[in-house]
């Protein structure tokens, strides 16, 4: 869009066009209409739920609020991912940006950058996750980890050295857990490229939790 975002709490978050203001979830940020006026009752309450828990309320559930169910489930796999599971945060946030540059999504990338920042990934890192093997940045556990995710997200059949690898370092539970996150994300990334989901210029971020 042409109109600059303004910034400010995620209560504040709107777009200027002309002389009128346009909250952010009246802006047209994919190649889908804007959301219906008033808002679906299943989103009003995720969003004022996701503004309370300090986060604010991003393209990708804007795009996706057209099927409020949808998006209410995929939000609770969301969360899931960040604050129920076994697996080390850190961990999943590597997992999470390695699927999005697979699978080529710019959106979930420049989401998830400062979140694995935010885990203790660095600049240097993040540079060579593309090209992770021939990098000596990532530990043991971290390149049987991107092992994993690198067969998965090329068709599936993962190979038995590989799957042995990662079985060293995680538990069924959480193998379990990193072949979930990496399918959500696949099909994320998958959805936010055929949906063509604006990528946030204004700073807007979902509900970060701790690493």
């Amino acid at each position: 869009m042409s109109a600059a975002v303004l910034a400010g709490t995620p209560q504040a978050q709107e777009q200027k066009h002309g002389q009128q203001t346009v909250a952010v979830e009246q802006q047209q940020i994919s190649r889908l209409p804007p959301l219906p006026q008033p808002l679906d009752p299943i989103l009003q309450e995720m969003f004022d739920k996701r503004r309370a828990q300090g986060g604010a309320i991003i393209n990708l559930q804007i795009a996706t609020g057209h099927a409020p169910k949808f998006t209410r489930a995929a939000s609770t796999m969301a969360f899931t991912i960040r604050f129920d599971a076994k697996t080390p945060r850190r961990l999943l946030e590597l997992v999470i940006m390695r699927t999005a540059e697979i699978v080529g999504s710019t959106y979930e990338i420049n989401q998830h950058i400062p979140l694995a920042k935010m885990c203790g990934y660095s600049d240097a890192q993040i540079a060579a996750l593309p090209t992770w093997q021939a990098s000596t940045l990532f530990d043991d556990k971290e390149r049987a980890t991107l092992a994993y995710v690198e067969q998965m997200t090329h068709g599936g059949d993962v190979d038995d050295p590989t799957f042995a690898a990662l079985q060293k370092f995680l538990t069924p539970q959480e193998i379990v857990e990193i072949t979930y996150t990496v399918g959500n994300y696949y099909a994320n990334g998958l959805l936010t490229k055929a949906l063509r989901i604006e990528v946030e210029t204004d700073g807007r971020e979902t509900v970060a939790g701790k690493c």
